[in-house]
């Protein structure tokens, strides 16, 4: 409510009165001014220095202005010949004060974290000399304002500049500062953007409001005389993101990075050159070049391709078949089968076939054999069509911002140019007869009419296309035409006019005809007079023009007056009533040499002889005609509808014949009759039709004209199929009557899903408000069995495919009751089997993830698929939730449907504008092909029942072929039963396809890339029930906790029971809710692999000694233990166990484990620990080892658990051990810790979270798990051990929740945690729940306990110490107790959720891990909390050295750059960019500022496309450039430091300076693939060489090498290496041999496992040396020569090349991906996942 006082802007002068200087204060020279130019009154500040001159707002800097407005408006104009400064100072919403300055006395752009300076550069008035000499002498404009300096009005977008320079987010502006030289009138703020120059009426009529844009306010606006241009007198300079075209008037202080919170401009503001100039040097000054713009043409032309598609078709009106493609694509090329609305259509100059466009994409149609073709490559709708005389060349553009124009070889299907036109929406085109002239109509940025005419006479030649003039007129163009005998000369008409248009000399002239008493009318189109006579000159003709009103005007083109006027009336009207009657329109005429066609608004085409005396013939149609065209053969009459149909009249038959129909708006939904070979559609237009898919002809047309059908299917056995509404209303139709069956109301929001079961004896609907619906449809007439409100989710858009029916019809499922959950029930009774959250699957997410669309997975596979907002398709088990894995970012945006293809070998996904096919198994690096065509978003997508053919729909119907059927080898059956076969994905192509979701103003592709794989983003697959399926990202979904419940209704048991089983036994009864989040983080990534290759070096002559591991494994739970008494601290990361001394922080590693540990336990004694781990190197149960902490060694390998083990608790007296499986597994063991064998094992029948002995009792322990508190109680006779069992349920009170922690007091009290953030507590003897209170707003996990003191911790991140001295006395009241006892002590927050606590005694100190891989100390009694430990949360991608050895920095996923002591490895500065990934890092090699440690920085590449330049001694960021458009692959400085060299995901270098910030040059060499490696060295290949030499490798086996001289501006390429392989799964990775000046080393994916030395004197390779697996990293010593080699399987290999000796070191947790040598060669780091392992060289 605070800001709505400042809507719609606010007058920051009039608001706080600045005239009486009691909210402003003012200092020095600032009187008031009377302002010619503005004939108003101004401030003027003068003075020499700014800092005494100047007017402030507030009055004093503790007041705050308070303006929350987005932008800010600044009216002012510079004074000649002097300085000004302006500061306006903005807080965060962190609180954080930031200065913003500009002015013209900066040279270059500055930053620090709480200052931001703008170098401004002052504009002069149009056609002055300044304005001149700025094309020549930009560098000059930098400085004091010229004399005749202009008013400027300036728009600073303060949101996207905190956010693009500082990361930070905007809450108000705090404080304005003017100083001294300007004029200045006022000041505003808004949340609108104001577009000077423009009239309300403009705006409206230009729709401005529509994108957000808005005329800017009269108190606002800069006086312009009548007659003048705003542009032409004021400067408006907007500081805003910006969009896609480099023409938007915008001076861009950086590259984009925010879409959301800004709007991109619909439409550019024209510049006068000066501005334009200003703007330019601006972005030199403030940014690096904006590698997205100036290459945007290469980039964003792979978006799609340019081709035709050949097809055969029965003649009639839809449907088409398309047989084509490339090999390896699984679908055929985009092909329409209905047409959404015809613009236009053309005849061939033959007279056999007609031109037409049908959205993005052209169609040729032979009228005879019904043989097509495709022209496919716009990216938005086509808007115009044109031929030349002999059909030859084709020119078509789209609709949208900077419209698009295409030439093609008509032929060929080829095209041959495309360029912008720099004009709005093209309406109209016109080539001329011989092609080398082209003329378009459009709006320009004022939404002015512009004709445009470009030569094109040498666009066949490969030559360009060329402006030939161009013009402004305020007069209405309807249609342009290039007149057949003179290419100079055109006609328009339009609106009140008709014009003659001709080019002489450069300039395009027009003159208008003398209308007359016409010169009102509406004119919509004209046709020139056929013939020539030799009697005549060709320019002695009559030109034809229609009207709205019903006329056509002969015009004598020669003497420019009318000839003739002639109007079409009613025939009905009497002749006395015709001059009053209006006509009837006439929308298109065609002339030919012997008569005359028009089409007019009643639906008639009439044919006329020339002279107009009588109808010899008319066809009528359904709806207006829109078009007409005779053909070249005078034989046949085109013509186009407005509903949609295209149609010819055959003039001699007198045969009407129509080739298209269609929906005349978007097409909703769709289902196919897989017995009569039927499809029914509904659109928006409110029809619904039928069609035969294999006579192509529309069948049935049904219409509702009061509502919009919304989703219908179709009967699986009856001619009969369903329709529901908008209204609710559910219909049932005949289609052997044609008659409406049943009507059923149960429904009052719009039909969201409608389906049959498989035998058609059920029905099943669903509408927007909730309600689902039961059907028996066993006979004709349907009626309802039940009814269910408030179970589906009200969300629309769920629409059409809102329920899901299994392959046996058995399940039904459905996205409700809210957005966030699926439902499953019994398809026959609506009873609730299963019920799945997925709305926290993704812990680090700070939005809640919702279900999109669902499908099941044929049987017997058995699988449900759950598309979700966060662009995931989810693949559970359909019976029990059960997860089995995901694919992430499926589509750019949401993904709108999925099905399955019937063999389960193929899935369908359809999102954005774009089809993909995908290997439902996912087994490629790429699993998927895109498919394009749609230019809107494509709303269903399914398989036809045969499997044949694939149906899209949106905006139009696409039919394609299923080529994967047929080309399939025989299936093979899998044990899932699932069949498999030969996937047809593979590489066609080094060039592979990009976004195919590009925006319309994207420039698509010249050549034509096959179909083949799509590009990067990569899948991220993670399956957890596929062991050996491994991802470089192990954050799996069952690690962050999948909601999953059944309903009372459930098949499966119910009840609570816990079932002692025998340890071989399995369980059948399934039941899983684990409603809890951090809990079932136990669950570890599982990796199988064999270890028969692995080299084992020889017991004492190991090359290398592990020194340290960097980071703790945040995913297990208490897995970090620490003993007050005896200093014994021990953490887990990875599959090691790190044993570290607390005071000198030594560490030891005790390996052994083959996965991930998961928890750690340890003996009261502190002798003893055990770990436990999943199962590898061919186990079939998980490993839980027992260490002797004394001597380090591992004294025994017990198995039992077969997924993971959750929880481990030593007795009192540490006889007894209990192991607790995790949800899966669910087994308790006990054993025995004399002798480790298993005393007794049972299996439970829910989910238990955690375990604990009583310490009071060793026979006594409890554990935690849903809604209950199960006490166990050991009794043993002998050898026979019992156990006696207690479910103690919590109270009603509490609600159903998890219990999910638990510790045992010291005087008969248990406390637990629940989901909720309550603890409950316990009373021991009894076994009763006496008291709760509310300790949290989240999930508790952990708990410890010690007299009366309490520690909590949960996912708030919160670590809480309570008093619990009262709980004692409050036990013996029961249920009176009140939590008003209970006293918070402390509580501290932390860095991630609490996993692992340990404290001393009295509850003081301790130590607390979080999954942020953090390990805390904490003292309460100080109110301090320490970094122990701390490590990357995500994968690390980097580590890199300084040039003295004394520290190294990290970076990783999670945006981090760490910077650490090697001698000590602790952490000393770490910065961090928040929403973005640190992908590539380097370290300066020479102090770039001055020598010694005040000149060490670290330059770090980001996944947005920017690089930041750090200084360790200042700790902060100097610099920020913006280079490249994607994220950067790689990065690194010169020999010299004077360089950052880095490279991309697209393949593309920039060489920028970290002096300027400036790029100097971009490389395009690797273009397409992403650069893998950058190295630089200051050795030569040859002694008399010059020059620094670098090297660069993609991922495509291409190296490049390189020799600059960056002082003299000279880089060459001296060497391009090609290493041919299959495909490109491992890394391309390569270096300078260190000890061989001229030597080069590669590894990569090829024919053989090998690492290759190549020469670069003698260009060839010298040597091979094989390995035993691919390689995923590659570093070489300087020292010594060795050679480290990381491998996927987890092991590293240290390679002597001197001696060729081989030795494998394991103990990391997943595949090593980072290798780095330190300078001087003595230590190794290495990198798997987030945790680094810092290895010490042994050998000499």
């Amino acid at each position: 409510f605070s800001a709505v006082w400042q809507h719609p802007y606010l007058n920051v002068f009039k608001h706080f009165k600045v005239e009486e200087w009691k909210r402003s204060t003012k200092e020095g020279d600032v009187t008031t001014f009377m302002d010619k130019t503005l004939k108003g009154t101004v401030y003027r500040i003068r003075g020499s220095i700014p800092a005494s001159n100047y007017i402030q707002l507030p009055k004093t800097s503790t007041q705050s202005l308070g303006l929350t407005g987005h932008y800010l408006y600044m009216l002012f104009k510079p004074m000649p010949g002097k300085y000004f400064v302006v500061h306006l100072d903005v807080t965060t919403e962190d609180s954080q004060v930031v200065r913003i300055s500009f002015s013209n006395l900066f040279k270059e752009f500055k930053s620090t974290a709480t200052w931001l300076q703008f170098p401004f550069i002052c504009g002069a008035a149009k056609g002055s000399v300044y304005e001149c000499t700025a094309r020549t002498s930009k560098q000059d404009l930098v400085g004091v304002a010229p004399a005749n300096v202009r008013w400027t009005c300036l728009m600073l977008d303060l949101h996207y500049i905190l956010s693009m320079y500082l990361n930070r987010r905007y809450s108000h502006l705090k404080s304005i500062k003017l100083c001294s030289n300007l004029l200045v009138k006022n000041v505003y703020t808004s949340d609108l953007l104001f577009e000077p120059g423009v009239t309300f009426s403009e705006a409206r009529q230009a729709k401005l409001a529509f994108h957000g844009i808005s005329p800017m306010p009269r108190e606002m606006a800069f006086p312009v005389p009548k007659g003048e241009n705003w542009h032409d007198r004021y400067d408006y300079i907007r500081y805003q993101i910006v969009g896609k075209s480099p023409t938007h008037c915008c001076c861009n202080l950086g590259v984009q990075v925010l879409e959301d919170p800004i709007r991109h401009l619909p439409r550019p503001v024209t510049l006068t050159k000066a501005v334009r100039d200003r703007v330019s040097l601006i972005q030199q000054i403030t940014s690096p070049k904006d590698v997205s713009m100036a290459l945007g043409y290469f980039q964003i032309s792979a978006c799609l391709n340019s081709m035709h598609i050949h097809l055969c078709k029965h003649r009639g009106a839809l449907l088409s078949v398309c047989r084509l493609g490339h090999l390896c694509s699984i679908l055929s090329s985009a092909l329409t089968l209905i047409l959404a609305f015809v613009l236009q259509a053309l005849w061939t100059k033959n007279s056999s076939a007609v031109v037409y466009p049908c959205h993005a994409i052209i169609i040729t149609m032979q009228i005879e054999t019904g043989e097509q073709r495709f022209f496919i490559g716009h990216t938005d709708k086509v808007s115009a069509l044109a031929f030349n005389g002999n059909s030859t060349l084709l020119a078509s553009a789209q609709m949208g911002h900077l419209s698009m124009v295409r030439l093609w070889d008509f032929q060929k299907g080829k095209c041959l140019s495309m360029f912008k036109t720099h004009v709005h929406s093209v309406s109209s085109l016109s080539l001329s007869y011989s092609g080398a002239v082209l003329c378009g109509i459009g709006k320009d940025g004022h939404g002015k009419t512009m004709v445009v005419v470009w030569n094109t006479a040498q666009v066949n030649q490969g030559g360009e296309v060329v402006v030939l003039a161009k013009a402004h007129t305020d007069v209405d163009i309807q249609t342009l035409k290039i007149a057949f005998f003179d290419d100079t000369r055109m006609v328009s008409c339009g609106r009140d006019n008709v014009r003659l248009w001709r080019v002489r000399s450069g300039a395009l002239r027009s003159c208008p005809v003398n209308l007359g008493e016409y010169h009102s009318l509406e004119f919509t189109d004209l046709a020139f007079e056929k013939g020539h006579s030799a009697e005549r000159e060709p320019e002695d003709r009559t030109l034809f023009v229609c009207s709205k009103s019903g006329h056509i005007l002969e015009i004598d083109y020669k003497n420019f007056t009318i000839r003739n006027a002639r109007r079409l009336l009613p025939s009905q009207i009497q002749h006395s009533h015709r001059r009053r009657s209006p006509g009837i329109a006439i929308n298109s005429i065609s002339i030919s040499s012997t008569f005359c066609a028009t089409a007019s608004e009643d639906g008639y085409v009439r044919l006329w002889p020339l002279d107009f005396s009588a109808v010899f013939l008319e066809a009528e149609h359904e709806g207006p005609v829109s078009s007409v065209s005779i053909s070249p053969d005078n034989l046949k009459v085109l013509c186009t509808t407005s509903t949609g149909n295209l149609g010819y009249l055959d003039v001699q038959s007198r045969g009407y014949n129509t080739l298209m129909r269609s929906h005349t708006d978007s097409v909703l939904a769709f289902s196919v009759d897989g017995l009569r070979k039927q499809m029914a559609t509904v659109s928006q237009d409110n029809t619904i039709r039928i069609w035969d898919l294999v006579s192509m002809q529309q069948l049935y047309d049904f219409t509702a004209s009061d509502e919009i059908p919304c989703t219908v299917a179709f009967h699986p056995a009856q001619q009969i199929f369903a329709c529901g509404f908008s209204s609710g209303v559910v219909r049932t139709f005949s289609l052997t009557a044609s008659d409406l069956l049943m009507e059923h109301k149960q429904h009052r929001g719009a039909v969201t899903g409608l389906t049959f079961s498989p035998d058609g004896n059920l029905m099943f609907s669903s509408c927007s408000h909730g309600t689902l619906a039961l059907y028996n449809c066993a006979a004709q007439k349907s009626h309802v069995l039940r009814v269910l409100g408030n179970v589906v989710s009200q969300d629309a858009e769920h629409s059409p495919n809102a329920l899901a029916l299994s392959g046996d019809g058995r399940l039904l499922a459905f996205v409700g009751p809210s957005k966030y959950t699926v439902t499953v029930m019994d398809a026959h009774s609506l009873d609730e089997l299963l019920r799945i959250d997925v709305s926290i699957l993704d812990l680090d997410s700070t939005s809640l993830d919702s279900a999109l669309r669902i499908c099941f997975a044929p049987m017997p596979v058995g699988h449900l698929l759950v598309s979700t907002s966060s662009n995931k398709v989810l693949v559970l088990d359909a019976k029990t939730g059960r997860l089995v894995r995901e694919v992430s970012r499926v589509h750019k945006l949401s993904c709108s449907s999925l099905t399955l293809s019937e063999d389960a070998r193929y899935l369908l996904t359809a999102g954005d504008r774009v089809v993909k096919v995908w290997d439902y198994q996912m087994r490629f690096d790429i699993n998927f092909q895109v498919y394009i065509g749609h230019s809107e978003p494509v709303r269903q997508v399914a398989f036809t029942p045969d499997q044949q053919h694939v149906i899209s729909i949106g905006d139009a119907i696409f039919l394609w072929d299923f080529l994967a059927v047929s080309r399939v080898e025989s299936p093979k059956r899998t044990s899932e039963g699932i069949t498999q076969s030969p996937f047809l994905f593979t590489e066609t192509s080094s060039e592979k396809l990009k976004d195919f979701t590009s925006s319309a103003n994207e420039i698509p592709r010249q050549s034509a890339p096959l179909p083949s794989l799509a590009s990067p983003p990569h899948l991220d697959i993670s399956s957890i029930h596929q062991p050996g399926h491994d991802g470089e990202k192990r954050n799996h979904l069952e690690r962050r906790g999948i909601k999953v419940s059944l309903g009372e209704n459930s098949l499966y048991s119910s009840t609570a029971a816990l079932a002692p089983l025998p340890s071989t036994s399995t369980s059948t009864l399934f039941r899983i809710e684990p409603t809890w989040s951090i809990l079932s983080k136990v669950v570890l990534h599982q990796f199988l692999f064999s270890l028969q290759s692995v080299l084992y070096p020889p017991a004492g002559n190991e090359g290398l000694k592990l020194k340290a591991v960097i980071g703790y494994n945040g995913n297990g739970r208490g897995n970090m233990v620490w003993n007050p008494d005896t200093g014994f601290f021990a953490y887990t990361c990875g599959c090691v166990i790190v044993v570290e001394d607390l005071h000198s922080g030594s560490q030891q590693h005790w390996l052994g484990h083959p996965e991930e540990i998961s928890t750690l336990a340890v003996s009261h004694d502190a002798q003893v620990l055990a770990s436990a781990s999943g199962h590898g190197n061919g186990d079939s149960r998980c490993q839980i080892r027992i260490w002797n902490i004394q001597d380090g060694t591992c004294q025994k390998v017990i198995f039992h658990h077969e997924t993971q083990v959750q929880a481990m608790a030593y007795s009192r007296d540490d006889r007894l051990l209990v192991t607790l499986g995790d949800y899966s597994d669910r087994t308790l063991a006990l054993w025995n810790t004399h002798t480790y064998d298993l005393m007794s094992s049972t299996h439970i029948l829910e989910p238990v979270h955690e375990v604990a002995f009583n310490p009071l009792s060793a026979g006594e322990l409890a554990c935690v798990g849903r809604g209950a508190v199960t006490f166990w109680l050991i009794k043993q006779q002998g050898a026979d051990i019992s156990l006696k069992v207690h479910r103690a349920a919590i109270p009603d009170m509490v609600g159903r929740v998890e219990l999910t922690s638990l510790c045992y007091s010291t005087n008969y009290l248990l406390y637990s945690g629940t989901n909720t953030g309550q603890i409950c507590v316990w009373d021991t003897q009894t076994n009763r729940c006496f008291m709760t209170w509310e300790a949290d707003e989240g999930e508790i996990g952990v708990l410890l306990c010690c007299g009366n003191r309490l520690v909590s911790g949960s996912n708030t991140k919160r670590i809480r110490l309570w008093s619990v001295a009262a709980v004692q006395e409050l036990r013996l009241k029961g249920s009176d107790a009140r939590s008003s006892s209970v006293l918070l002590e402390h509580e501290m927050t932390l860095d991630g959720t609490i996993v692992g606590a340990t404290f001393d005694d009295s509850l003081d100190m301790g130590i607390v891990g979080t999954t942020a891989g953090t390990l805390w100390y904490i003292n309460w009694a100080e109110s301090t909390s320490i970094r122990l430990i701390s490590g990357h949360k995500n994968k690390v991608n980097e580590v890199t050295f300084s040039p003295g050895e004394s520290h190294c920095a990290t970076c990783g996923e999670d945006g981090s750059v760490r910077v650490w002591a090697l001698a000590s490895m602790e952490l000393v500065v770490q910065f961090q960019v928040l929403n973005q990934s640190c992908q590539c890092l380097a370290w300066s090699p020479i102090p770039i500022s001055h020598g010694g440690a005040e000149g060490q920085h670290v330059v770090a590449g980001y996944s947005d496309g920017t690089i930041r330049v750090f200084s360790i001694s200042r700790t902060e960021m100097e610099l920020k450039m913006h280079p490249h458009s994607v994220a950067l692959t790689a990065i690194a400085y010169s020999a010299d430091g004077e360089i950052i060299l880095s490279g991309g995901k697209d393949g593309l270098m920039a060489v920028s300076s970290p002096r300027t910030g400036m790029t100097i040059r971009v490389l395009i060499d690797h273009k397409g693939s992403p650069i893998t490696v950058i190295q630089c060295t200051r050795k030569r290949v040859r002694p008399e060489s010059s020059g620094e030499l670098w090297l660069a490798a993609s991922s495509d086996r291409r190296v490049s090498v390189w020799v600059s001289a960056w002082q003299k501006d000279k880089c060459e390429l001296i060497d391009w290496l090609s290493f041919p392989a299959p495909s490109s799964l491992p890394p391309s990775l390569a270096a300078f041999c260190p000890w061989d000046n001229g030597t080069l080393v590669y590894v990569g994916f090829g024919m053989q496992k090998e690492i290759l030395f190549y020469s670069l004197r003698q260009k060839q390779v010298l040597e091979k040396i094989p390995l035993s697996h691919f390689a995923t990293s590659l570093s070489l010593s300087p020292a010594a020569h060795f050679l480290a080699v990381g491998f996927n399987e987890r092991v590293l290999r240290l390679i002597d090349c001197t001696t060729r000796t081989e030795q494998d070191f394991v103990g990391h947790d997943d595949s090593v991906h980072l290798c780095r040598f330190t300078p001087s060669g003595k230590r190794l780091f290495t990198a798997s996942y987030n945790e680094i392992l810092v290895w010490e060289i042994t050998s000499t």
